[in-house]
């Protein structure tokens, strides 16, 4: 039986992991070992909808006071500035793959030939920068289809705090080497000269896999040959009277792509690329010669990939101990929550006596959710043709698609189709749904064979859509009313 679990790493994922097992099990021991020789990576992160999910259903986190700690703003998808079009966005919650009333074809149908702007609405409050539409009574209307951003630094600080509140023991200090046997990992000796031991022991150690990579040997697969990506030069600088925007802004670059990320107090900006074409300081300059208020930058490196296993023996790797994916998407904080909450599942299910089947279902989901991510995230190398420069030629050319194959071909050949549903886009353990695969083909115009012509009526039907999206998202709340009115408790959002 799990008695107790020690969590090797105080980062988000640590805290995450901790706060989904001690809020749920009270009585489960929990305790995470945090070392300050190891700095946390002060950036500026996006998430995506799951995170919400589990912070304020999964957890019943009081949105409220998960604000005042962690100080976020929200976010409602991505604005790509990708492909053709003079950008597109891409909505967390509804996309084209929906229906409107007496049209007989999804949205996508209607799409050929015009901005994207207002085809959902969620699109069009991004549009308009709002977060909220407007309710009945006057008042921000509140609904879950929002993400976060948060600067790392904060959101790790207000997790410490709930983690804390809930119970979680933390301690501060570093390894210095593990002992193991046949049975997995038998305790963590510490530099203190104490040593740490568990029943399960959770590695967030980050890039280094303490746990899980270097000490049971886990092999690890490279994501090499679909994600060209493996540094990231990071800046950004204080707001002033920038508008808080309710999307991350991903932008296309000579040699990658370039993120903005939204807080209240700062503009968070970084540029993913690739060092086989372009060098860190030059690729420092095309950041800078974009975006002139860009303060102090540093180099961040990464490999994209993900263990064969995530659970072996009695470790578990969570975050970047066990796999990651550039920043593209915005998956790596939700993945973090999806992780922790079925692992707190699992051993409530099994009131801790975990089974063998459970360890193996645990990697599959491990093993499917990290390769969707991956093949989603090809396809946006694969169709951009927004600059003619030789890393996008090489991706256009080279970029392995890892199983995507499928969903492109039927897409190519049949339209928009939602006929088949997630059968293309293998199951529905897929992170992006079918709905995120129609707005990302049509987003980035990738060709297809199936010209659909709409009626007269149709064309009535789909024009009043467009405007009434319009004329709802022009009523709305900016981010920073929204979060005025949260803080004046003028709104107070529902269960999720």
């Amino acid at each position: 039986m799990i008695k107790k679990v020690v969590i090797l790493g105080g980062g988000s994922a640590g805290f995450l992991c901790a706060m989904a097992l001690k809020i749920k099990m009270p009585d489960l021991q929990v305790r995470v070992i945090r070392s300050k020789e190891i700095a946390i990576i002060g950036v500026g992160e996006g998430s995506t909808i799951p995170l919400t999910h589990f912070l304020h259903g999964f957890l019943q986190l009081d949105m409220r006071k998960f604000v005042a700690l962690a100080k976020p703003t929200w976010k409602l998808g991505m604005r790509f500035l990708w492909g053709p079009r003079p950008q597109f966005f891409y909505p967390l919650g509804e996309q084209i793959d929906r229906l409107i009333p007496g049209l007989p074809k999804n949205t996508a149908y209607y799409c050929d030939g015009m901005d994207l702007d207002y085809t959902t609405p969620l699109a069009a409050l991004m549009a308009q920068g709002k977060m909220l539409p407007r309710g009945p009574d006057g008042r921000p209307a509140w609904h879950w289809n929002v993400a976060y951003h948060v600067e790392n630094e904060n959101f790790v600080t207000g997790l410490e705090t709930i983690a804390q509140t809930a119970g979680v023991e933390i301690v501060e200090d570093t390894v210095d080497h593990v002992t193991q046997n046949e049975t997995g990992v038998t305790g963590l000796v510490m530099k203190s000269g104490n040593t740490e031991t568990a029943d399960l022991y959770v590695d967030c150690s980050g890039f280094r896999s303490l746990l899980l990579g270097q000490t049971l040997k886990e092999p690890f697969i490279n994501f090499k040959s679909s994600l060209f990506c493996d540094r990231a030069v990071v800046g950004g600088w204080q707001r002033t009277n920038e508008r808080i925007q309710p999307f991350t802004t991903c932008e296309t670059m000579n040699s990658g792509w370039a993120w903005q990320i939204e807080h209240e107090t700062r503009i968070n900006r970084g540029y993913v690329f690739s060092s086989d074409f372009i060098s860190d300081e030059d690729a420092e300059k095309e950041l800078r010669a974009k975006n002139p208020k860009v303060g102090p930058t540093r180099v961040v490196r990464f490999v994209s990939g993900r263990t064969q296993r995530a659970w072996v023996k009695n470790v578990v790797g969570i975050g970047n101990a066990s796999g990651f994916v550039e920043p593209l998407e915005a998956t790596s904080l939700a993945v973090i929550a999806t992780r922790s909450q079925l692992l707190s599942e699992i051993l409530m299910e099994s009131q801790r006596h975990v089974q063998p089947t459970q360890v193996d279902l645990y990697n599959r989901h491990h093993a499917t959710l990290w390769d969707g991510i991956r093949r989603f995230i090809a396809l946006h190398y694969k169709y951009n043709e927004r600059i003619d420069s030789e890393f996008w030629r090489h991706c256009s050319r080279s970029i392995d698609l890892a199983g995507a194959e499928q969903a492109v071909e039927y897409y190519q050949q049949c339209g928009p189709s939602t006929m088949w549903g997630n059968m293309t886009i293998g199951g529905d353990l897929d992170t992006f749904r079918l709905g995120g695969y129609l707005q990302l083909f049509v987003g980035q115009c990738v060709p297809t064979r199936v010209k659909y012509t709409p009626s007269d009526r149709e064309r009535q039907l789909w024009q009043a859509e467009l405007q009434k999206n319009r004329q709802i998202a022009s009523q709305g709340f900016t981010v920073s009313e929204t979060l005025a009115a949260l803080r004046a408790n003028a709104i107070r959002p529902p269960g999720v």
